[in-house]
């Protein structure tokens, strides 16, 4: 095993005199090229490529001397020192880091980043990444060959935001360039680059003030109000108000009376099921007043919210903003307008019935939620999530709104609600 290994970061600046001492004294050096060509490895040292940061831990550990390996930016930042600590390896290691290239991108930008989420996009986690970069205003996105500025543009399509292309950052051959979204597919990018996607609803809260984050990552803010489920009036515009609470004062909007399937109680179980999380793309199929869209958004998840009425997209994203959160409204009927979406991980479907919701499973969401308001109809519906490979939970919700003045009956709400969890079994099972 060698005596010992140190990590180094290199940023494009000169390299600091810890960094030099142990590059001096190095046996063995592991880095890209552009780090094995630096005048400050030793001649005689053995010069090993980094690819496979796991091959070369393994030769790190066969070696009989001083290793160091040469990374850019931080390191311990979605670098390697994750893979060289594996317990595997054995490895005891030293690092000495440099500025990361998340912090430079936001350096050559000018722009504040303790608000921002950071995600690595390798072709596995692709759709994930940009399901972070629909769901939040302010994402680095740390890029891989397959997996970059291009491709990024490409699953965005629908969503404008600006990108900030930062390429071989700290070299002689670093670019940052500034464009939208649409236009970044029509370039060709060099490796490696970071992506800063900005844009869409943030930065403030339901009032649009600007708040300083207390919390790395996060937009607390915009996630002030506690709970889910919340009251209808939430979500209703200024100036209306809701069932149960009066027609509002002479000269106001009429009251926004909430249709079927909009019970607060409903929606938190319906909620409670899907588990909308970060990397997650939600289809709210008939998304009337917005609440269910702009409550998924609040879990972090990029949401797609669906209807045929374009008043109610509009009220949807009147409600986006107030709380907040980013989203994109679709004006189109289901199923067809789902042909054309991106793929869900969850879906909650409060219009169309049977039709949409075999459009859904054949999609392979994980889990899809309706309701109904007849056992006929939430029959039909647990059966069309059955044969589309779903185990089906099926449950009678009942809710009784209460005056707390004298314990009256004010409002009562009666929906069926219906669940599937995708069941995955081998493709010559399902026939």
């Amino acid at each position: 095993m060698a005596d010992r290994v140190t990590v180094i970061g290199w940023d494009g600046s000169p390299l600091t005199s810890a960094a030099r001492s142990a590059l001096s004294a190095a046996t063995l050096v592991a880095g890209a090229a552009h780090h094995l060509a630096l005048p400050e490895v030793p001649p005689a040292a053995e010069r090993v490529r980094l690819g496979s940061v796991d091959l070369a831990a393994r030769r790190i550990a066969g070696h009989r001397g001083t290793a160091v390996v040469l990374a850019d930016g931080d390191p311990g930042f979605f670098g390697v020192v994750r893979t060289l600590r594996a317990p595997e390896h054995g490895l005891e290691i030293e690092v000495v880091p440099a500025v990361s290239s998340v912090a430079a991108a936001f350096a050559r930008a000018g722009m504040p980043w303790e608000d921002a989420r950071i995600v690595v996009a390798h072709q596995r986690t692709l759709r994930r990444a940009v399901n972070v970069c629909r769901a939040h205003p302010k994402v680095a996105v740390l890029t891989s060959p397959g997996a970059g500025p291009a491709e990024l543009a490409l699953l965005l399509d629908g969503v404008h935001r600006t990108f900030v292309v930062c390429e071989e950052l700290g070299t002689d051959r670093e670019q940052v360039s500034v464009l939208t979204s649409d236009r970044a597919a029509d370039h060709s990018w060099r490796d490696p680059n970071v992506v800063l996607v900005i844009g869409g609803t943030g930065g403030g809260g339901a009032a649009g003030t600007p708040t300083v984050p207390w919390l790395m990552g996060q937009d607390t803010a915009a996630r002030s109000v506690r709970g889910w489920g919340l009251p209808m009036e939430e979500y209703a515009p200024e100036g209306h108000g809701t069932r149960g609470h009066g027609p509002g004062a002479p000269g106001t909007a009429p009251a926004l009376r909430p249709g079927a399937g909009e019970d607060p109680a409903l929606r938190a179980a319906q909620l409670a099921r899907l588990g909308p999380r970060i990397g997650d793309l939600v289809w709210d199929i008939g998304c009337a007043g917005g609440a269910f869209a702009v409550e998924a958004a609040r879990f972090g998840a990029a949401v797609i919210a669906v209807d045929t009425d374009p008043a109610a997209c509009a009220r949807t994203e009147a409600a986006a903003r107030r709380h907040g959160v980013p989203l994109q409204t679709v004006q189109g009927r289901a199923p067809h307008v789902l042909e054309r979406l991106p793929e869900p991980d969850v879906v909650r479907i409060a219009a169309g019935g049977v039709p949409v919701v075999t459009a859904c499973t054949d999609r392979r969401p994980e889990r899809i939620v309706a309701h109904a308001s007849t056992r006929d109809e939430a029959e039909a519906i647990g059966t069309a999530l059955a044969e589309g490979g779903y185990a089906v939970e099926s449950l009678l919700l009942q809710t009784v709104g209460l005056d707390p003045a004298d314990w009256t009956e004010r409002e009562r709400s009666v929906v069926f609600l219906l669940a599937g969890r995708r069941i995955d079994l081998p493709a010559a099972s399902r026939g």
